[in-house]
């Protein structure tokens, strides 16, 4: 499968088969993730790969309910064979170099979420090719999966993602078209 044609039938899965994902197949998903760019290469991201379902458990637990409803994200991370938690360095991207550190833009601290949504990104397209589905999850108790997954101070919990072999296909989703969300030499000219 090539890039664009990963990128247009990715979907979000939150249900998964019983069958597991072994190690090289989670590797290869892994490594793709490591080749992300970076804010200066910096490579703030750090992955904390979920199979216990102990552990999983305490991670669904975490997710937050959506507009007053369950989020169907609980179920998709009990149930997935993996759950992988993608977790960021702080005060290292976006930041200047040299000394005393300090955030380089108006965005501060936030690069980091930055640069692990396009580790993410590689991941999920990597997964996706190889038969394999995710979903971004986003709801949930971040300090919570931190104390539970031991997440050291001076890292933050930034999204996790459960990982495995669909058990649905969702349908095609509908995208604005690009005369709504392009614009040359100044915003709203078309």
């Amino acid at each position: 499968m090539d890039v664009l044609e990963a990128i247009k039938t990715r979907r979000s899965i939150r249900r998964y088969k019983t069958t597991p994902v072994d190690d090289k197949t989670l590797e290869l998903v892994l490594e793709a993730a490591r080749w992300a760019p970076s804010w200066a290469n910096s490579q703030c991201w750090r992955f904390v790969v979920g199979r216990d379902s102990d552990v999983k458990n305490k991670l669904a637990d975490t997710v937050l309910a959506v507009s007053n409803r369950p989020n169907r994200a609980t179920e998709a991370i009990r149930n997935a064979p993996v759950v992988i938690v993608a977790c960021a360095e702080l005060g290292k991207t976006g930041h200047y170099i040299r000394e005393p550190k300090e955030p380089a833009t108006d965005k501060g601290d936030w690069w980091c979420m930055f640069d692990v949504a396009l580790a993410m990104q590689n991941l999920v397209l990597a997964a996706h090719s190889l038969g394999l589905g995710m979903v971004y999850v986003g709801a949930f108790d971040a300090k919570k999966v931190a104390s539970i997954l031991g997440v050291p101070q001076g890292f933050c919990v930034v999204t996790m993602a459960p990982l495995g072999y669909p058990d649905q296909e969702p349908g095609p989703t509908s995208r604005k078209e690009l005369s709504e969300i392009v614009f040359y030499d100044k915003y709203g000219a078309k």
